[in-house]
């Protein structure tokens, strides 16, 4: 059995500023996963740590495996570059 990162695409709205006035507003996020359900789990954490959400506040509209061609992130592309990793 091998298992292979692919990288997803996730795009859905967010609550922000919601004691006031709610505001749902769109995010789009590409995150490296071995499986779709990791890539979700990837996206609720770093939403709900960066901008203090719980996962009521977090609507995902669709998911998307892409291609290497088609990521836009810097991130992610600094990590398609990479030829080898060393672990210390």
């Amino acid at each position: 059995m091998s298992l292979s990162v692919k990288i997803y695409r996730i795009e859905g709205y967010m609550l922000i500023s919601h004691d006031r006035n709610p505001t749902w507003q769109k995010f789009v996020k590409e995150v490296t996963a071995v499986k779709e359900s990791d890539a979700l789990e990837k996206v609720y954490s770093e939403l709900g740590s960066n901008h203090k959400l719980r996962r009521r506040h977090i609507r995902i509209t669709s998911v998307k495996e892409i291609t290497p061609d088609e990521v836009t992130d810097p991130a992610i592309l600094q990590i398609l570059k990479l030829t080898r990793f060393v672990k210390q």
